[in-house]
This record gives structure tokens, C-alpha cells and sequence, in this order.
């Protein structure tokens, strides 16, 4: 494959988590065995056959690549991708589909589906995603992919296979929908947009943004511009329940040593081992 822009990677699990994510300069993300991207600003050519993305704002580092995206699935007479974007900027995207059509001569077949705070759509048979409210600069969403299983109700728990057959086939329904949240993505949030959604702290790999860490960077102008520090993450260390978290669009301002310095200070353990850098 060509390599035409960084990707990092790490495997948890049965999942692995692909991307970059840098403040201002560009951030995607994907989970190839979820078939789902989070943010396009950027596409790796490796990530053309991924056909669901998620966005979460419409800032150019985190959306630049969706004319990009589109026309290479076209030309590679792929399916057109699925895209779903906060509801406000759909008529604005699929504007700019239509410009970037005309200027290049060339067909941008995609779906465009706008997502609020509250809404809930399938993937699949076995996975769903809730979508919160993040707080930015911009109208944002964070997303929730939860897995989702049939378990017995209680009340027939205590039944023989036969029994449970017989209910079956009289018409009774004698499962119950159980769902584990089991990725969180936060997008660029001040901490309001990760404290609204109890799940986040629950999912079992959770992609968030520790854009700035250093302490002379003061957090109110931080959460002002719609981002978070390392010392909101330091106020939330006993929240986060998550096996795997992901810290990344840390900004361009440090060089990673600086960034490894301040964070390992604050996280000897690194929460246990759970708390990844992306650098």
C-alpha cells in the first residue's frame, strides 16, 4: 500500500486502533474490525476500504479529506461511503461536495447523514452507536459504539432448554438486549463534553484529546478555545474505568519528550499501564 500520511497503531484485544492525531494539523482514526473511521482529516490510502466514517466537527484538521476520501472510493469503483456529521454541516458539506465536483469534473457520490446529541443508529447486527454532546468551538458530537447481546430475562433463568423452547415457540420474547460500551471518542471537547456522557468513563477503549499539557498553559483559555489539559485529566484519574485509554491531538507546541515528561510526572503508572500517548 502507499504510504502517503503517518498512521500509528496498537492492538487491544480483538480491536486495533489506527491513526494520527495531532492539534491543527490533522486526526483520524480507525478500527478496521468495527468497519468505522472517526474524522477525516487526513486519508491514508490504506484507509479507502473503510466505507463508515464518523465526524464529530467540521474544523479542517478534522474534515480536510472528505472530498479526498470520496473521490478515491469513486475511482476505485468502490460503493459510495456512508458519512455521518453533526446536522448542521450537512447542507454546507454536501455544498462543497458539489464545488469540488464541478472543479474537478468528476462525480462525489456519498450519503451524508446528520447526527444531534441523543441520536442512536446501527452499524450492524451486533453494534450500536450513541451520539453526546462535546463542547468546541463549533457544533461537536462525541460517539459511542456499544456491542450488543441477547441474554436471558431473569425470570426464565432458572428453566430447562425444553422450557425455554416451549416459551419460544408459544411466541414469547425470553431475551433481553444487554449493551457494553465498548468504544468512546471524544473529538476536540473542553471537559463538560466528556463528563456528559457517563459511557465514556465505562467504554472499554476511549480515544480523548489531552491537547495541552504543559502548566504554564492556563485552562481557562484552554476550555475556552474548546479543549482540555492534562490537569483535567489529573482531576478525573478515579473516573476512568476504561481497560484501554487513548490520549491523543496533543498539541504542536511540544515536542514528544516534553509532552512524555509532563505526563508520566503526573501518571507515574500511567493509570495502570491503561493510558496510551499518541505520538
Amino acid at each position: 500500500m502507499l504510504d502517503n500520511a503517518p498512521v500509528r497503531s496498537k492492538k487491544f484485544q480483538d480491536l486495533t486502533i489506527e491513526g494520527y492525531s495531532r492539534a491543527a494539523v490533522q486526526t483520524y482514526w480507525r478500527i478496521p474490525e468495527l468497519k468505522i473511521g472517526f474524522d477525516l482529516g487526513a486519508h491514508p490510502w490504506d484507509f479507502m476500504g473503510t466505507q463508515t466514517w464518523l465526524l464529530s466537527h467540521l474544523h479542517l484538521d478534522h474534515m480536510a479529506a472528505v472530498p479526498v476520501y470520496v473521490a478515491r472510493r469513486r475511482m476505485m469503483k468502490m460503493e459510495p461511503p456512508t458519512i455521518y456529521l453533526p446536522e448542521h454541516a450537512v447542507e454546507l458539506v454536501d455544498h462543497l461536495l458539489r464545488v469540488v465536483s464541478r472543479l474537478d469534473r468528476g462525480r462525489l457520490p456519498c450519503e451524508l447523514i446528520a447526527v444531534k446529541p441523543g441520536d442512536e443508529f446501527e452499524l450492524s447486527r451486533e453494534h450500536v452507536v450513541t451520539v453526546s454532546a462535546t463542547k468546541h468551538t463549533v457544533p461537536s458530537v462525541g460517539y459511542v459504539v456499544w456491542e450488543r447481546r441477547k441474554k436471558l430475562k431473569s425470570e426464565y433463568q432458572g428453566l430447562t432448554g425444553d422450557q425455554i423452547r416451549d416459551l419460544r415457540m408459544s411466541g414469547k420474547d425470553v431475551t433481553e438486549e444487554k449493551r457494553i460500551p465498548l468504544v468512546a471518542y471524544t473529538g476536540d471537547t473542553s471537559p463538560p463534553g466528556l463528563d456528559a456522557c457517563p459511557a465514556m468513563y465505562e467504554a472499554k477503549i476511549l480515544i480523548a484529546e489531552m491537547t495541552f499539557v504543559a502548566p504554564s498553559h492556563r485552562k481557562e483559555k484552554i476550555h475556552k478555545h474548546g479543549h482540555m489539559h492534562l490537569d483535567d485529566w489529573i482531576e478525573r484519574r478515579d473516573r476512568f474505568r476504561n481497560e484501554l485509554i487513548i490520549a491523543g491531538h496533543l498539541s504542536t507546541r511540544y515536542h514528544d519528550k516534553q509532552v512524555k515528561h509532563y505526563v508520566q510526572k503526573a501518571f507515574p503508572d500511567m493509570l495502570g499501564g491503561r493510558l496510551h500517548l499518541w505520538l
